[in-house]
């Protein structure tokens, strides 16, 4: 029957609640007849329940389905038409289609009836209701808490529902307002236990097997629950009708955990064994599916399905969560599984974990129990731990023992980086060149032989090449270098020798990738990270270098000696003499844990200057002793030993010890021809001893500080040209080379005529303003111009009164304003 035009339904504008609102308050009168479509919780009930208020304030009777035989005396609002029987949806149908009728039924998108889906044909194009937007959530939290909550706590309550109005409104109602934190309330959870009644059996199994973390696809789950692909579908559109799930089908985080919180446990592990038996049979990850049950009384008792399980996800989360690896492999333990089996996988996580010393242990009941599986792994493991606890022979040695009793990739080699970095080539070299079985050419062994050949090349012969070398060797394993645990990966050990030669971009690129790629694993990380900080050290940019530092981790003796080095270096380079002093003591104490050897020699530099400057050498002696003999058994390796030369020729400049900086300088010239950088150490030595000597060429000093400069050392450039500035008596020299330090330090040029106050402070005092800026004392300054310290104050004092500085900062800010510094 064909409606008459006079009666034809009011249309609702974008089919949206909005638009329906709209409609039905314009004119209640008015005939209307429209679907609401929504997921469960998505709002139809409110929107309904908006409508009647509508009606009946207008004076409209609001009916039912039980009244629709006096349809035509209101407006009908129906509610979960989706539970509504076939004679019942017909008579609906019937009342749609009568002339001037007021209709509103809201429904579930599935799954429906026939019936149901000729009805919906009738209402023609649903109001469809979905999700709150962020910032609906945002103002539905306001209302109820009385205050607008952090965006990012809006965030995660849109991601653990989905927006769904009325699961927001579920963890709203339980949530104190003044303890606003990413935790769903129990009490929220609670609220779930109708929704999942009402779901049925099939469906009910179907959402617990999504939680525990099966795959909703209706054949998987139907084979894990024994149901029938038809039974699980129909399950499975109930479970998305009810709104439980995503756009993907997964469950939302709410509904994750309040199924887990709300479903018994023997019932969980019904679906967990099943699901962990598929699974181990066709290779699948169970990580997901056990990880719920770690901490559980469940997971103590034995059951080899669990077991097996439960060691099948350690060796998953090991790579990339050491510690929650420790946690399976010793539910595996509990659940059954020989402790010997997992012993050699738990040592790893405990020292890719930080547990260093637990590894330790673990590792060396390993290597002397011959029943233990996996020896290699622990011995490779023991080996790994001493070499970053500090004990590099130690380390070198099991290695050795190793690659003659059993075989890891890279044993060898590993055992020769040890042997040359604690002075003994020659035993490095008979073990290279042994005629004995190398083991399977892997990635791992054939990066481990490179790194053996690169270490020993930058001893033996050229920077280029070992450098070369090295690098090769690092990006050789790349691809398995997250997965290996080494003493030393050749990343960090391409950037030391890079360090050492001046190629400081190439050790920039080199930890780059070491640090992308996660080579060596979360153990060698924060060396990566210390020895990417030490590149800005180098170059000056103390700011740099101090927030990389601070990113960085220490687990052991290595990583300690490292970052306290850092700590010296930056003090020192910021004059800072307060936290210099500070660092003493920390020095002592990382120089005391770890014994000299060839990879140390830069903190060890850096130690000698910072004692230096704190007139506090003695403690340091021995351990430069221990280097120097080092290197001579080495054969002093120009690479190695031209940087520690410099240090200690700076720690001279310090003391001005002149014999003492020729000593050194000498040392530097014998090894000048070997790289660039240490031509420039050489060159710079020779213009150091000279400005000690008194004897500052303006031109000599701006060339080997410009060179420190190319070759990477721009600090070392800028102090050796600002130190030429103030020891000379030549004004104009002196000027020209803080220009050059200024140059070097990266900062603009600095007019040297005084600007609108030229007029107010005197020839002499200009001169002493200008000498003051530079960084000289008083002391310095009067010497510079033939004065005594105490005219220089006097002057300092006239000064100040003249610009009206109230104190000594604001007396260098006026400075530098005249000067336009």
């Amino acid at each position: 029957m064909s409606r008459s035009m006079t009666s034809r339904p009011t249309p609702v504008p974008d089919s949206s609640a909005a638009g329906l609102r709209s409609v039905v308050a314009a004119d209640p009168a008015a005939p209307i007849v429209a679907g609401i479509q929504g997921a469960g919780g998505c709002g139809k009930t409110t929107l309904l329940e908006r409508l009647s208020r509508i009606y009946r304030d207008a004076g409209v009777p609001v009916l039912d389905v039980h009244s629709l035989d006096r349809a035509a005396e209101g407006a009908v609002l129906v509610d979960d038409a989706h539970r509504l029987d076939d004679e019942v949806l017909a008579e609906l149908r019937a009342t749609a289609r009568k002339p001037g009728v007021r209709l509103v039924v809201a429904y579930r998108p599935g799954p429906r009836s026939a019936a149901l889906a000729e009805l919906i044909g009738d209402l023609g194009a649903p109001v469809l209701l979905s999700g709150l937007a962020p910032d609906e959530v945002a103002e539905l939290a306001g209302r109820t808490l009385g205050a607008v909550p952090p965006p990012e706590w809006v965030g995660w309550l849109c991601e653990q529902t989905g927006g769904v109005p009325l699961f927001v409104a579920r963890v709203l109602a339980a949530t104190e307002p003044g303890e606003l934190a990413p935790r769903l309330p129990d009490r929220a959870l609670d609220r779930f236990q109708h929704d999942l009644d009402l779901l049925g059996d099939a469906a009910r199994d179907c959402v617990t097997a999504m939680a525990v973390g099966a795959t909703p696809h209706p054949q998987l789950i139907g084979a894990l629950l024994d149901l029938d692909a038809a039974t699980v579908a129909s399950a499975l559109e109930a479970v998305r009708a009810g709104g439980l799930v995503d756009a993907d089908d997964g469950l939302l985080p709410v509904v994750r955990a309040a199924v887990l919180r709300l479903t018994p446990w023997e019932r969980r592990l019904r679906v967990v064994r099943r699901l962990v038996e598929t699974q181990l049979a066709r290779g699948g990850p169970v990580l997901p599916l056990v990880r719920p049950l770690l901490g559980a009384e469940i997971a103590l008792l034995p059951e080899a399905t669990l077991a097996t399980a439960f060691e099948r996800a350690g060796d998953e989360a090991l790579p990339q969560a050491p510690e929650l690896a420790r946690q399976l492999f010793d539910a595996a333990v509990s659940a059954g599984t020989p402790a010997t089996a997992v012993a050699a996988r738990r040592a790893r996580a405990a020292a890719e974990s930080g547990d260093l010393d637990e590894a330790l242990r673990l590792a060396d009941r390993m290597i002397v129990d011959e029943t233990v599986p996996d020896r290699e792994l622990g011995v490779q493991v023991a080996a790994t731990v001493l070499a970053h606890r500090g004990l590099l022979a130690r380390s070198a040695e099991l290695c050795r023992w190793s690659a003659e009793h059993l075989r890891w990739p890279g044993d060898r080699a590993y055992a020769a980086v040890g042997l040359i970095g604690t002075g003994r080539l020659a035993e490095a070299d008979e073990l290279l060149h042994s005629p004995a079985d190398a083991g399977p050419p892997t990635s791992m062994s054939g990066a481990a032989v490179q790194l053996a050949e690169g270490v020993r090349e930058s001893v033996t012969g050229s920077a280029t090449t070992a450098l070369s070398t090295l690098v090769r060797s690092a990006s050789l394993s790349e691809p398995v270098g997250r997965d290996a645990l080494v003493p030393e990966t050749p990343a960090a050990a391409a950037a030391l020798v890079a360090l050492h030669c001046g190629e400081l971009d190439v050790a920039q690129s080199t930890l780059d990738r070491a640090l992308d790629s996660g080579a060596g694993g979360p153990l060698l990380r924060a060396r990566h990270q210390l020895l990417a900080a030490w590149l800005p050290l180098v170059r000056g940019d103390t700011v740099t270098a101090r927030a990389k530092l601070a990113e960085a981790g220490e687990s052991a003796a290595r990583d300690r000696l490292l970052a306290t080095a850092l700590q010296a270096g930056i003090a020192s380079r910021d004059n800072d003499m307060a936290a210099l002093t500070v660092s003493r003591g920390l020095a002592r104490q990382a120089a005391a844990e770890h014994p000299v050897d060839l990879f140390t020699l830069l903190p060890l530099g850096e130690f000698v200057v910072a004692a230096a400057r704190l007139r506090d050498l003695d403690w340091i002696a021995p351990y430069l002793k221990e280097a120097r003999e080092l290197l001579e058994r080495l054969g002093n390796p120009p690479l190695w030993k031209a940087p520690l030369s410099w240090k200690c020729l700076q720690a001279a400049v310090v003391l001005e010890e002149l014999d003492v900086a020729r000593r050194h300088a000498s040392d530097l010239e014998a090894v000048a021809d070997h790289n660039p950088l240490a031509a420039a150490l050489a060159d710079g030595a020779r213009t150091w001893l000279r400005i000690l000597s008194g004897q500052v060429a303006q031109d000599e000093a701006e060339q080997a500080a410009r060179a420190l400069h190319s070759a990477g050392l721009a600090w070392d450039g800028a102090r050796l040209a600002g130190q030429a500035a103030i020891r000379t008596t030549d004004r104009r020299a002196m000027l020209g080379l803080l220009e050059c330090a200024r140059a070097l330090q990266g900062k603009p040029p600095r007019p040297r005529a005084v600007g609108d106050g030229a007029d107010v402070l005197s020839e002499r005092e200009k001169e002493v303003a200008e000498l003051v800026l530079a960084g000289l004392t008083y002391k310095q300054v009067g010497k510079r111009l033939f004065i005594s310290a105490k005219t220089v104050e006097h002057h300092i004092g006239r000064i100040k009164q003249r610009l009206g500085c109230a104190n000594r900062e604001d007396l260098l800010a006026r400075l530098r304003e005249l000067l336009n510094g």
